[in-house]
């Protein structure tokens, strides 16, 4: 319910006003009482009469029959003090003129400090919403030449206001009390449903939109192409509300449960959840919100209040559903609660709470908030989707150039909805964009930009109602709008932009490149120099969620950005580089690997956990594949005293278990390198991951990613090291014996005289080694 300031009770406001000055608040309410009686609004004699009835009172309902002999006097004397004042707050309020209590404070404090100017203000942090509202409003229609003397008021208001409304983390509200305004906070809280934060997700969104509004024309950005989707947040204390209301609070103590437990009991609880309903007042308000949009696509995003930190930024951990709202209002009411609610589920799956535990964030009284969006895009026949998204980096790790700047940043691009250019998908690839030289590529030859491109696109299906992922040919013709922006042709192995558009464009000919696009900087340059603003506004790395959506094609191609997520970018810790020995005996080298390679070293490595590709690939099942993942989880839990390393087929993470192991964080966290290694016969190809969210997990958790392709002939592999070794998997776990031929767990101290491994990584030659040392 929305109050009205003019109806803010006065004796409220009176009384926060007074509570600024703890002790010259007795002066100031003597010459209240002395105003009151020469005014005659109440005798002297009848005012004290009343207090003393009313302390008696208070007497009574704090449980005292027999007052006088119960209470000491100078207990006595205490109450009686507290109930004068109050009473002398409510006469004065509804009977005077506000201006001459003003007029008595001022008096009061010019008689300590005569040079002072006097500005009455209240404790905001006491204050209701309404009345800060109406107090900011105020301060900002000071004349221009006494506004200097209200700011620091109007800036603590702002202050309470962002700590109460979105975030109360000081990083956050360091950076944000720069940029917000009352307008902006009165916007964010009509938007807002139920009571608490918006959380994480929402306050950096909020954020870099602001501070790029506010900077970007001093880098010659033009603002009109970059803009916010129209949002609406669920307060995160109805997170509470519905767990209340649905007696779901006995699981939140799974945080503190044994991981086997907790990936035992969460199929049960979750499907308990979706039996559960949110509050009454939630469901009129989502019905109201459904019935006002009519039938536009939503998406239903986590913003938990530990979402987008710095240095934990739970990316990929939450969930958030795409709703393609085309059924009855009654239908999307369902789909939209069931989204959620499932939103709420994801706090404690098991993954989650893992992931905590491990970043020290399991005590923390975690809170989910709920952002709401109108899915950035348009309709091209039966499906929506925006016509590029990605995700960008004001730092650039991954440079597979010299010429590469890594401070200008890197993009991940595809074209339709960004879930491609986040998650570890199929055998499908976003554009990689080194923002210092755009149109520079990893790969070369058209082969290799073919295979390394989009072949797959994620759209909302308006006449099926959901999110499909499709063949991108299926979608995208000779008819679609932004074609020669994104699309280049392969024609007689040679592949080229399109100029034109030719009516006979055969649709297996086409390539996802964006190179008219990106051969132009009005795209790439915005991008680049936001990022750059954000990090300078962050004083950290940043990485950007956008949606884009190309408003012209012809002469050069024009995008207009809709920012959908702004986070402070973990980074892994990096030493000194350390050089690769030159005199390595060849009989101590395990591999060697020469492309992609991060900056480190790992030392003292005992154990190895080798998932054999060639045998991985040769797996007729999809079953036995899933429980090659599941084997590795029990591994990183029974091994988590040792110094090992992961090494597998493809891509780890990935949701095709037919290219890589499928795990997540919860089966990895302990392993210190994590390497795929890739044979040409078998296909499974590691992927440029940098910027996923699985990448970001290995980030966090301070592991290495290494990719290994033993076929190169460059590069040394030790087959016969992976080949001959005993397989002590029937040691550790004697009950998963069956899967012995996939998984091998090497011991190297017990196959090298009592050895370990060593592994160097370095960047800037592009090369790494791992091998055998002395184990003293």
């Amino acid at each position: 319910m929305q109050i009205d300031p003019r109806a803010m009770p006065k004796v409220l406001q009176l009384y926060l006003e007074l509570n600024q000055y703890p002790i010259l608040q007795r002066r100031i309410r003597q010459l209240m009482r002395q105003e009151l009686f020469q005014r005659g609004v109440v005798a002297p004699e009848l005012f004290e009469a009343e207090v003393r009835e009313k302390a008696i009172l208070s007497q009574r309902r704090e449980g005292m029959d027999h007052p006088e002999a119960e209470e000491p006097p100078d207990t006595w004397q205490l109450r009686v003090e507290k109930i004068r004042d109050d009473l002398t707050d409510f006469y004065f309020a509804y009977n005077l003129p506000h201006d001459r209590f003003k007029d008595l404070v001022e008096e009061v404090v010019t008689e300590r400090a005569p040079d002072r100017e006097f500005v009455l203000s209240f404790n905001p942090e006491m204050a209701p919403w309404a009345l800060l509202f109406a107090q900011a409003e105020e301060y900002e229609r000071t004349p221009p030449e006494k506004r200097a003397s209200v700011e620091h008021h109007l800036r603590e208001i702002i202050v309470v206001l962002i700590k109460a409304m979105i975030s109360d983390q000081l990083g956050f509200v360091r950076v944000a009390r720069e940029y917000f305004d009352v307008e902006d906070l009165k916007e964010i809280r009509k938007h807002r449903f139920g009571r608490g934060k918006i959380g994480g997700k929402s306050a950096g969104m909020l954020l870099a939109y602001k501070v790029l509004q506010n900077k970007a024309a001093e880098y010659g950005i033009d603002t009109n192409y970059i803009r916010m989707p129209e949002s609406w947040y669920i307060g995160s204390d109805v997170y509470y509300d519905f767990h209340a209301n649905n007696e779901l609070f006995q699981h939140m103590n799974q945080k503190y449960k044994r991981h086997e437990d907790m990936l035992a009991d969460y199929p049960k609880i979750y499907k308990e959840y979706l039996s559960c309903q949110l509050p009454d007042y939630i469901l009129w308000h989502l019905a109201d919100l459904l019935e006002t949009l009519g039938p536009v696509p939503l998406i239903v995003r986590s913003s938990s209040l530990l979402e987008d930190n710095i240095d934990t930024s739970f990316a990929g951990k939450y969930d958030s559903f795409f709703l393609p709202n085309q059924g009855t209002l009654e239908q999307n009411l369902h789909d939209l609660q069931e989204a959620v609610i499932k939103v709420y589920s994801s706090v404690i799956r098991p993954d989650v709470l893992i992931y905590r535990d491990r970043m020290g964030l399991v005590d923390y009284d975690e809170r989910m908030a709920v952002l709401i969006q109108k899915v950035e895009g348009k309709q091209n026949g039966r499906y929506f989707f925006p016509d590029l998204a990605g995700v960008g980096f004001s730092y650039n790790p991954y440079a597979w150039s010299e010429r590469i700047r890594r401070e200008d940043g890197l993009l991940r691009l595809v074209v339709g909805l960004g879930t491609r250019a986040v998650n570890r998908v199929g055998s499908d690839y976003p554009r990689m964009v080194a923002l210092s030289h755009p149109t520079l590529r990893p790969e070369w030859g058209s082969q290799m930009l073919r295979r390394y491109s989009q072949h797959l696109i994620d759209v909302i299906d308006l006449e099926e109602n959901q999110f499909v992922t499709v063949p991108i040919t299926d979608v995208i013709d000779v008819r679609f709008p932004a074609l020669n922006a994104l699309v280049s042709v392969d024609h007689d192995g040679y592949v080229k932009p399109l100029v034109s558009r030719p009516l006979n464009l055969d649709p297996a000919e086409m390539v996802v490149t964006f190179d008219n696009l990106l051969a132009q900087d009005q795209f790439t340059g915005m991008l680049r120099d936001s990022l750059h603003i954000l990090e300078e506004a962050y004083e950290h790395p940043v990485d950007v969620e956008f949606a884009g959506e190309v408003i012209e094609t012809y002469p050069k191609p024009l995008v207009r950005l809709a920012l959908l997520q702004c986070r402070g970018l973990s980074s892994q810790a990096e030493g000194e580089t350390v050089e690769i020995p030159d005199d390595l005996p060849e009989e101590d080298i395990v591999f060697s690997a020469n492309q992609q390679i991060p900056r480190g070293c790992v030392e003292g490595i005992d154990t190895i956990i080798f998932v054999d590709p060639r045998s991985y690939a040769r797996i007729p099942d999809p079953h036995t594949r899933m429980e090659v993942g599941r084997v590795v989880g029990r591994l990183n839990h029974t091994l988590d005293e040792a110094t090992f390393i992961l090494m597998g087929p493809g891509r780890w993470g990935t949701s095709n278990i037919q290219l890589g192991v499928k795990v997540t964080y919860a089966d990895i966290f302990n392993t210190k390198v994590l390497i795929e290694i890739a044979y040409a016969a078998e296909g499974s190809v590691p992927e440029v991951s940098y910027g996923t969210h699985f990448f970001q997990d290995l980030v966090e958790a301070n592991i290495y990613p290494l990719p290994l392709y033993p076929d190169d002939e460059d590069v040394i592999f030790d087959q016969s090291f992976f080949d001959s070794t005993p397989n002590k998997l029937s040691t550790i776990l004697s009950d998963e014996s069956r899967y012995a031929h996939y998984v091998k767990v090497i011991d190297i101290p017990a196959v090298s005289n009592g050895r370990t491994m060593t592994i160097i990584m370095n960047s800037e030659k592009q090369k790494a080694v791992a091998f055998l040392v002395d184990g003293s």
